[in-house]
């Protein structure tokens, strides 16, 4: 069994032990049936405002949140086999059974990366399921915030409007209560430094991530914003201006001078679309892993997942796009980056 540094979050007593099996089970069924059915054009607005029992979402919300506070910034694994995937995966038949495939808890570690909501279809869904197997196992099921985890992003790209139209705006803001909560990074066997976006010209110590008080929003600066929010660059040394209009990029100099610092082995994030579903930089010190098949419809990319065994050997598996109708030619690790509003001038550093 993993040792994760993180309080047990969910009340022991027998009320809420019966009260937590009768919502999540059938919720969790309810969900496995969706996820293997076929949806097409003709039912999914029938299907979508039918799928998800209002009573049972509340409930998910209610229990991570409070599951998140009780636990600190960082997630941390011992030597167990980990799988580590980018959030953004596609709801399809059967693919949560094929991305649990290499493992099922408590035998595996499942950690998400973020961004678990936008840009696509049932963005309920896919954070219901998540939530409802975060709470199934607890010790084994981790989910970190990512750029979309926030009020201000998700109100633009989707989730808010889908919340809206299916339920209330009163869902989202819970919804936005829970993002509030979740855990920034993970280190894995305390060598692979885990977050959704990058590093941090901020971040001097992991203590500093874990005195990141919550619930809290993301800041249009600092090292909460640039671990959600950073991307490296070939062409940068040091620091460098993001195109993003938000944050930073970092060149290879700066992920050596981290893992040297930090004694760790690699860096492992998500944010940025690439071809192959996980793609290097830095000479293997950092990988960026993106796990939703032909995103969003226009680019002809594979989804990944890297597996970690218990004598830290990553490997990868991919899940290749079921059509191919790529409106845009991958053209490297800089062009994955779908168009995020501004939020102010950064300076260099």
């Amino acid at each position: 069994m993993a040792a994760v540094r993180e309080q047990a979050c969910f009340g022991p007593k027998d009320w809420r032990i019966r009260e937590r099996r009768g919502i999540l089970d059938p919720f969790l069924k309810a969900l496995s049936a969706f996820l293997r059915q076929r949806i097409t054009r003709k039912n999914e607005k029938q299907r979508e405002q039918n799928s998800l029992d209002r009573r049972g979402i509340s409930f998910l919300i209610v229990e991570v949140t409070e599951g998140s506070l009780a636990a600190d910034g960082t997630d941390a694994f011992d030597r167990v086999k980990t799988i580590i995937l980018h959030a953004r995966f596609y709801l399809r038949e059967n693919s949560m059974e094929e991305k649990l495939s290499s493992g099922f808890p408590p035998e595996a570690n499942y950690l998400f990366l973020g961004d678990y909501v936008d840009r696509g279809k049932q963005s309920l869904e896919t954070i219901c399921l998540l939530l409802a197997y975060k709470i199934k196992y607890p010790e084994n099921f981790f989910l970190l915030r990512g750029n979309h985890e926030c009020a201000s992003i998700n109100r633009i790209y989707g989730f808010y409007d889908e919340c809206k139209r299916r339920y209330n705006i009163k869902l989202w803001k819970t919804f936005t209560d829970c993002f509030n909560c979740l855990p920034i990074a993970a280190i894995v066997d305390e060598k692979i430094f885990c977050c959704h976006g990058g590093l941090s010209p901020d971040l001097q110590n992991m203590e500093q991530i874990r005195r990141i008080m919550r619930p809290t929003d993301v800041p249009d600066t600092g090292l909460l914003c640039d671990l959600l929010w950073s991307d490296p660059d070939k062409d940068v040394q040091g620091w460098g201006e993001n195109d993003r209009g938000v944050s930073f990029t970092f060149g290879a100099d700066v992920v050596s001078k981290f893992l040297s610092r930090h004694d760790l082995d690699l860096v492992c994030r998500a944010h940025q679309v690439v071809e192959d579903g996980y793609e290097f930089f830095a000479k293997r010190q950092l990988v960026t892993l993106f796990s939703a098949p032909n995103y969003c419809g226009e680019f002809d990319n594979a989804g990944g997942m890297m597996s970690v065994d218990e004598t830290l050997m990553c490997s990868f598996q991919i899940l290749k796009p079921s059509e191919k109708k790529a409106k845009y030619q991958y053209q490297g690790l800089n062009s994955g980056r779908p168009v995020t509003p501004s939020r102010g001038p950064v300076k260099k550093k």
